[in-house]
């Protein structure tokens, strides 16, 4: 099952298969992932917690990936795609988008010492989507620590946001993590596209497919409100492929689209073929209420 934040979504229905710059492609998993299986570098927050550890996170999460926490505007001095820089790595079975808040906690050696060496730097790290079975992609997003607490015994709980998108040019080392030389990714012109009107139909249907969703899980169909909130259609698509939980590697693809418009007829393909499947769920219910 495939979830929207804080909003209820089916299976997703990926609109064609990927391109992205991952080892081997493989069919998008419908399932949601648990990362600790594929990762021992995240370790989720468990109900075994210790109710302080617990308190503790709940204050640093207070900020929550919504439409809210995606720039209107992208910074007023962007980095360029022409620039080439290092930066530490930390591979994930996930996918960060620009604007979207990730926490995380730290705990293995190597990923400590890198928060060290960056909260006395610039709190700037690359996030790289990888899984044990796909390999790790070449094209990430920059998450910057917001905020952080740092425990008695070294380990750190973080809540960071995604910034700019980056592709892997070199690997400069792999110990004691993995650092690498990477150039900014930036989408290219808009074009003729008709910017605005892709992205009032992608938002139309994610009501259409909250609504349903809802529907079919015994909620309220209580119409959704705004929910590009004033974004421009780059960051709004960023905000639209962020809310894609369980499928990382239609989440990956469309990170790596440098087209505003591409990423938007993709996303609005997706939640097309997820609206028809839910329609077609509803008629089920409305004929056999039972099943």
């Amino acid at each position: 099952m495939v979830f929207l934040s804080s909003m209820a979504l089916p299976q997703l229905i990926p609109s064609h298969s990927s391109s992205s710059s991952l080892t081997h492609q493989l069919a998008i998993n419908p399932n949601a992932v648990n990362p600790s299986l594929l990762n021992p570098n995240l370790k989720p927050f468990s109900k075994s917690s210790s109710l302080s550890q617990s308190r503790r996170f709940h204050r640093l999460s207070s900020l929550r990936c919504s439409a809210s926490s995606f720039p209107e505007k992208h910074h007023t001095n962007p980095p360029t795609s022409n620039d080439v820089v290092e930066l530490p790595l930390f591979p994930l079975p996930l996918v960060l988008f620009p604007g979207a808040i990730l926490p995380l906690q730290i705990f293995e050696f190597r990923y400590r010492i890198m928060m060290h060496t960056l909260l006395h730097t610039d709190l700037r790290f690359g996030v790289i989507y990888s899984d044990a079975v796909s390999g790790t992609a070449d094209v990430g997003c920059v998450g910057e620590i917001v905020k952080h607490e740092r425990l008695v015994d070294d380990r750190f709980f973080l809540i960071c946001k995604g910034q700019e998108r980056f592709r892997i040019t070199n690997i400069v080392r792999t110990q004691p993590y993995l650092v690498a030389e990477v150039n900014w990714l930036e989408d290219r012109p808009y074009g003729d596209e008709d910017l605005e009107g892709l992205a009032n139909e992608v938002e139309s249907y994610m009501k259409d497919v909250i609504r349903l969703s809802n529907r079919l899980n015994g909620k309220p169909e209580k119409e959704a409100q705004d929910l590009r909130r004033n974004l421009f259609p780059t960051p709004f698509s960023f905000f639209v492929g962020s809310i894609f939980e369980g499928a990382p590697r239609e989440q990956q693809a469309l990170m790596e689209l440098e087209d505003t418009a591409a990423r938007l007829k993709r996303e609005k393909e997706t939640l097309r073929n997820t609206l028809n499947y839910l329609s077609a769920a509803s008629a089920v219910k409305d004929v056999f209420p039972s099943s």
